[in-house]
């Protein structure tokens, strides 16, 4: 199979992928997962690669990087490499930790950017974790001290601290996911369908007075879900959704 090239950010900004292969865990302990952290900071630094944000979950990771010197093909193979050698060595793990070639979504927006933040620090929240007390994202490095991102150009662009709070409760008519294509797993498809329907889970769309549960539809059309992915997902016939995102 031909590999699709990876889109260029004329901005050099990144929302990054990483997944275990087959979903498997790639953090062990919270020593795997500050491992992950001092060899990605060291691998941005040789690169001059900023940090804007991340978020490590056990089985996947979401990185948001800039990139001016189109390095991060590069970066993200040697830092990878680097990290999955360290797993291997520790458990004994034998053959690729990562699926395939890391997976990236051009950010060419600042209000694209700014969501993609905000998608980043709730990604805990699928599995009833909230942002504020996550303890392996950015976003405590926001509203505290910064280690590992560089927090200073978005906060000066949303106002400070205060305001990147108030910033990521507010969602205003945000609809950013990571991916939107046909063809996803379902357990990927309906965790990700949770951060596009801010905390609704799919599958209780349909309960929802009439005008909620379509908002809740044209959302999920809007973030890129197949007409077929959400009628899976929420039961609600494909026929209604089709009328009332304007699908076929």
């Amino acid at each position: 199979m031909v590999r699709q090239a990876r889109v260029k950010s004329e901005s050099g900004f990144y929302h990054v992928v990483l997944r275990g292969n087959g979903r498997q865990t790639i953090f062990y302990d919270d020593e795997d997962r500050r491992e992950f952290l001092r060899l990605l900071r060291r691998a941005a630094d040789i690169d001059s690669i900023q940090i804007v944000a991340w978020c490590l979950m056990d089985n996947h990771v979401h990185l948001l990087l800039s990139d001016v010197s189109d390095h991060l093909s590069s970066m993200m193979h040697r830092f990878s490499s680097m990290y999955a050698r360290y797993i291997n060595a520790k458990t004994g793990h034998v053959g690729a930790l990562f699926e395939g070639r890391f997976k990236s979504k051009a950010l060419e927006t600042e209000a694209y950017l700014l969501q993609a933040v905000r998608y980043i620090h709730d990604n805990p929240q699928a599995f009833g974790c909230a942002r504020d007390s996550y303890k392996w994202s950015s976003y405590r490095e926001y509203t505290g001290d910064a280690k590992i991102a560089d927090t200073g150009m978005l906060l000066d662009l949303l106002g400070g601290k205060d305001a990147f709070t108030r910033f990521s409760v507010n969602y205003g008519d945000d609809d950013y996911a990571f991916e939107g294509r046909p063809g996803r797993q379902d357990e990927d498809a309906a965790n990700e369908a949770v951060f596009v329907l801010r905390g609704i889970r799919p599958d209780k769309v349909k309960e929802l007075p009439a005008a909620e549960r379509d908002r809740c539809l044209k959302r999920l059309r809007a973030a890129g879900f197949s007409i077929r992915t959400i009628e899976r997902l929420t039961g609600v016939g494909r026929y209604h959704i089709g009328k009332m995102t304007g699908g076929a």
